[in-house]
């Protein structure tokens, strides 16, 4: 079985479509690798761990660096729960308690 890569909902495609041009290529790329590879096989740079089931995808662009916070539900799927444009070095915990709280919402059915 394939991995799939998917939004939580309308809200994270909202904040997909607000990131520049370059980023969303990245993030469509790196979702590519995923689903061809299985996201047992994509390590860093592209994704790393945050903290509890939380994990990031990177993506970097001309005019910053940017996440998307997912998590991974049964039938093999990453669930994108939350993207930002980043600001600071470290991961705002503001951004992981959004994403924590989003992720809540993903069914495992």
């Amino acid at each position: 079985m394939t991995w799939s890569v998917e939004t939580l909902n309308a809200i994270v495609d909202e904040e997909i479509e607000v990131l520049p041009a370059d980023m969303r290529a990245r993030l469509v790329r790196i979702s590519e690798l995923i689903a061809t590879a299985g996201l047992e096989n994509v390590h860093a740079p592209h994704i790393k761990h945050i903290e509890a089931q939380l994990w990031e995808i990177r993506m970097k662009g001309r005019d910053g660096i940017s996440r998307a916070l997912y998590v991974t539900a049964k039938q093999q799927r990453v669930v994108i729960v939350r993207v930002f444009i980043k600001k600071t070095e470290k991961t705002p915990r503001r951004e992981i308690e959004i994403a924590l709280t989003r992720a809540k919402e993903v069914q495992n059915d």
